[in-house]
């Protein structure tokens, strides 16, 4: 049942295993190594990543995304490899993300995994995205059967594991909370370096004024697209100067500060909320949240207020892990591995619209 504590079916492996984590569902592509000994401690080995970063009130496209995959695959991977300290022979598998994300760029790494597995003679494994986050989630910060809360650009869920699968309590029922801020950020012109998720983080910090937003809660779902909609018809108000600095006087005038402080006040809340019910309806005193919006100090600081009062915890991670890496699909991968399950060849391809609560075996932990 969730809420409980979760038993491990992996016993302690009577020697190590060492596999490489491929990821290159969106914009970011990483490789790590990941180590499981035989005592039944993990080793993070090596942990590296490129971003592709587009200027400033633009996105980014599959077609393009893809391209710097293919450009960044070699030395990203030579990097990840030479960090950790070994050679290919010593991976006991390969392991890449399988989906969901952008069509693409997922076909970009699966080409450099089947390539990698054919060259080495090594298994591949192919990994639930959403798994990958979660189980680093639980392995970096000790949370044992959590209600998660998993926010990115493409995803927006709450989740429980119950029966050998990860199950949806509740979603988003049009954008992902990632894409809202993102997409707000490109509004207002904000730069997309290091992310625009963190450059809207940075600029709510210095906001004042709270403007009214809808709040859009369905029960354990949320609603995103009519928030940003209310949002950007701000900026085309008589009132909004987009070179002005907030202030707590009375002067009626609204900030892009404002306007992200208001964005993200509003939406956390409502994510806060649907978590909360989550966590009644099953009982549990544990939440952990993963995802790129999950590195998001005011989600987390908000998120902490709730559990306190229920005499529960929160469990996050930092950039390192919050955000798309390798190292999160090597851990999925390997446990996977470990369980007895291998992607063969002939069905080693992406699926776009994988879901958390696939009953593929790769979910199986």
């Amino acid at each position: 049942m969730p809420g409980r504590h979760r038993e491990s079916p992996l016993k302690n492996p009577n020697r190590p295993y060492i596999a490489l984590g491929l990821e290159g569902s969106a914009n970011k592509l990483g490789a790590g190594v990941i180590k499981h000994d035989v005592d039944g401690s993990t080793e993070v080995l090596s942990n590296i990543r490129h971003t592709y970063i587009t200027p400033p009130g633009e996105g980014f496209l599959p077609r393009d995304t893809a391209q710097h995959h293919r450009e960044w695959a070699l030395t990203v991977i030579k990097d990840a490899v030479a960090k950790a300290n070994i050679t290919m022979h010593d991976l006991d598998c390969i392991c890449y993300t399988k989906g969901p994300g952008m069509g693409a760029p997922l076909q970009s790494v699966a080409l450099v995994a089947r390539t990698l597995s054919l060259l080495y003679e090594k298994p591949l494994v192919g990994v639930n995205h959403c798994v990958g986050h979660i189980e680093m989630g639980r392995q970096v910060t000790g949370a044992q059967n959590p209600v998660v809360l998993y926010v990115s650009g493409g995803n927006t869920q709450v989740i429980a594991y119950s029966r050998q699968c990860y199950r949806i309590f509740g979603e988003t029922l049009d954008i992902a909370v990632g894409n809202c801020l993102d997409r707000f950020a490109r509004v207002i012109n904000l730069s997309n370096d290091p992310s625009p998720g963190f450059n809207i983080e940075q600029e709510a910090k210095k906001g004042k004024r709270l403007v009214p937003l809808p709040y859009t809660t369905k029960g354990m779902d949320v609603s995103l697209s009519g928030i940003l909609t209310s949002i950007e018809a701000y900026t085309s108000d008589r009132r909004y100067l987009a070179q002005a600095e907030p202030s707590e006087e009375s002067e009626d005038i609204i900030t892009p500060a404002d306007l992200c402080f208001s964005l993200q006040e509003t939406v956390f809340s409502m994510l806060v909320e649907i978590t909360e019910r989550a966590m009644a309806h099953i009982g549990s005193k544990e939440v952990l949240i993963v995802g790129g919006v999950g590195c998001n100090e005011r989600l987390q600081e908000m998120m902490g207020i709730m559990a306190q009062e229920r005499d529960g915890r929160v469990f996050a991670t930092d950039e390192r892990f919050c955000i798309d890496n390798g190292i999160m699909i090597a851990q999925a991968g390997l446990l996977s591995y470990r369980m007895g399950f291998q992607t063969p060849l002939a069905k080693s391809t992406c699926t776009q619209r994988s879901v958390s609560h696939s009953t593929d075996p790769s979910c199986k932990q």
